[in-house]
């Protein structure tokens, strides 16, 4: 992405993504049949995230100087992550509870309820399976394997550690250090490159995912028939990404709100085109690195954790999915079994980097700690792929404002 022209770059992409959904839900299968541009500038991202992650975490780590300035930094980052993610859950629970979009007696489809079951085998379905798929994966038997599967968690362990040490070694680690430097950059001046063909890309996916849902005459009765369940999600979304978190940065971060947002266009737009945090790494790193002047060694240690483990959206829709299968089967949950959602739903947000789909996982967690069907993911799972992008796009936001805030802390 140049620097130079942003704005040019972003009006491209938002006409990529009008076209693609022009494209996809009028003429479905034309849609379908480009998918596979959307899916090679979807694959050259991802080819980054690894060396990226890896090199910006080393880069960031020795550029703390002493490493026991790491426990400070950590510990902010991670009491932030968890703060704001159990505001969110909280919103989102207070939302469902008011505008009860669930309606007892709901059908299920067979198919679907076949698609869940086969999806939720061995896969952990509790919050003690769920921490010790977690702790056990922070260790890889093999880096070059956890790098080929892109388990982000452990990479990120193994760069912080090794990034320590390189410190204490003198002379031949500060030679290691300015390596990943330079690897940093590239990877950086790549995506700069990349960032050109991103219009094409975007457009591609939005296209194809449409066109995979029929085009409008099927996505359109997807949405009427789960419309006020996508409406409380939506807006508890939009509540928080655009009154508590503005908020947080305003105040915590002294930041412009409005101009952290515009310079952040361009990555939250492929936040929600990619459905993917980690795609979206690189460009939200380059946001608020250079267009802010977030430290790098704040940024470089909040953004590649942010992307891996704050899902704020993502903890907030297990909240409003839980509480709406259980008015959906016509089940009242009592208060504590709402604070357990709540507990439940933010742990889970937090920890299932890693886990693949991971959304689905996290929410059989939710439902079995209160006791809930769960065949009633069936419920949600047709609009799942439209929702889905839209938490991505709160979960960068709220990376971001993370970073901010994290920064600010530091300087103080």
């Amino acid at each position: 992405m140049s620097t130079n022209s942003p704005n040019k770059l972003l009006i491209a992409i938002l006409l990529g993504i009008t076209l693609g959904i022009i494209i996809g839900g009028v003429t479905p299968d034309i849609g379908v049949s480009i998918q596979f541009l959307g899916e090679l500038f979807l694959k050259a991202l991802f080819v980054m995230v690894v060396p990226l992650v890896i090199s910006s975490m080393i880069v960031g780590v020795s550029s703390l100087g002493d490493v026991r300035q790491l426990g400070p930094l950590g510990t902010r980052t991670v009491l932030f992550f968890m703060a704001t993610t159990g505001i969110a859950v909280v919103i989102g629970l207070l939302l469902v509870l008011a505008i009860h979009p669930g309606t007892p007696g709901t059908g299920i489809d067979a198919g679907d309820l076949a698609n869940v079951s086969e999806r939720l085998e061995n896969k952990p379905a509790t919050v003690s399976g769920l921490l010790h798929t977690i702790l056990t994966g922070l260790v890889p038997k093999n880096l070059f394997s956890a790098m080929a599967n892109a388990e982000v968690l452990p990479l990120i362990i193994f760069s912080l550690v090794f990034g320590g040490v390189l410190t204490t070694i003198g002379e031949r680690g500060q030679f290691v250090i300015r390596f990943f430097e330079g690897v940093n950059d590239a990877i950086m001046a790549m995506v700069h490159l990349l960032m050109w063909t991103a219009p094409v890309g975007i457009g591609a996916l939005i296209a194809g995912r449409l066109g995979v849902a029929g085009g409008f005459s099927g996505f359109w009765p997807q949405l009427v028939s789960l419309g006020a369940y996508a409406a409380t999600v939506i807006i508890a979304l939009l509540i928080h990404a655009l009154i508590v978190l503005p908020l947080i940065l305003h105040f915590i971060g002294k930041q412009s709100v409005p101009k952290y947002a515009r310079n952040l266009s361009t990555a939250l737009t492929t936040a929600f085109s990619t459905s993917s945090s980690s795609a979206t790494l690189p460009l939200t790193m380059e946001a608020v690195i250079d267009e802010h002047g977030i430290s790098s060694r704040t940024a470089r240690f909040v953004l590649p954790l942010g992307a891996t483990v704050n899902m704020n959206g993502t903890a907030m829709y297990e909240a409003v999915a839980a509480m709406f299968i259980a008015q959906s089967y016509g089940i009242e949950l009592s208060f504590a079994q709402m604070i357990i959602v709540v507990l439940t739903a933010t742990l889970a947000g937090i920890g299932a980097a890693g886990i693949p789909e991971a959304g689905l996982v996290t929410m059989v967690i939710v439902l079995k700690a209160v006791g809930l069907p769960l065949e009633g993911v069936a419920l949600i799972l047709v609009i799942d792929w439209f929702l889905d992008r839209c938490r991505t796009t709160v979960n960068v936001w709220g990376d971001a404002v993370g970073a901010a805030v994290i920064d600010e802390l530091e300087k103080k």
